[in-house]
């Protein structure tokens, strides 16, 4: 699989063909490195929860590329009053399948309010089972014991995991999430956008190599295979 880093905690995954961006976050967003939202492809839109860092930029993504956006029923219902309809609601619960791969929804510890102030509904994290591999996105999220149930569903090739602190886990609560869900391999996001999530990128990847692990952080605009 393919994976592009846009800043923040917007990427996107090439699944079987399928180009499936996350938390589209351009517009605004210090880390993105000026990169022009117009060019950006979507076969698939995930949105984890409803903080403008993380939906910023859905509505005029899905209208450009006809993706099909995956959120909470809450969110689905803002986007569609904003005349979106190629949505799709999923909450917690079994995986569904989307023909690339199956997605399930999975908990997340965190608060979750629109940009129009209105209620963004229980924040998720989404994990991917397909053909080419599986991995687990966390979305904004503490550190949970929920996530000692991954492995129950399958095993994961990387995981993409926050490592910003203040708002989501830091990179030591990340490394014990890695034990949770007994993947080696994480790709860093959710930091040094702003001041408050700003780390030690060096400290941070030899906390992981010092346990056996691979902590990648790839740059804005950067793709890697995973």
């Amino acid at each position: 699989m393919q994976f592009t880093y846009y800043g923040h905690a917007t990427f996107a995954v090439i699944i079987q063909g399928k180009t499936i961006l996350f938390d589209p976050f351009f517009t605004g967003n210090p880390s993105a490195n000026g990169i022009d939202v117009d060019s950006i492809k979507a076969d698939y839109i995930f949105i984890t929860h409803g903080h403008g860092d993380h939906v910023a930029d859905a509505l005029p993504v899905a209208k450009k590329t006809g993706a099909l956006v995956v959120a909470a029923p809450e969110i689905v219902n803002w986007l569609n009053k904003q005349g979106l309809e190629k949505l799709h609601p999923i909450n917690h619960g079994g995986p569904v399948d989307f023909g690339f791969a199956n997605v399930r929804a999975v908990n997340a510890i965190h608060s979750s309010g629109l940009p129009d102030g209105s209620y963004g509904a229980n924040p998720l994290g989404f994990v991917f089972t397909s053909k080419e591999g599986n991995f687990y996105y966390a979305g904004d999220t503490s550190l949970t014991m929920d996530m000692q149930l991954l492995p129950y569903w399958t095993k994961l090739d990387f995981a993409v995991l926050p490592i910003g602190g203040n708002y989501t886990m830091d990179a030591a609560d990340a490394a014990i999430a890695s034990d949770f869900i007994q993947c080696n391999k994480v790709i860093g996001v959710h930091y040094n956008t702003f001041d408050l999530i700003k780390i030690d990128t060096h400290k941070a990847t030899k906390l992981f190599a010092d346990k056996g692990k691979t902590l990648l952080l790839p740059k804005p605009g950067t793709t890697i295979n995973v």
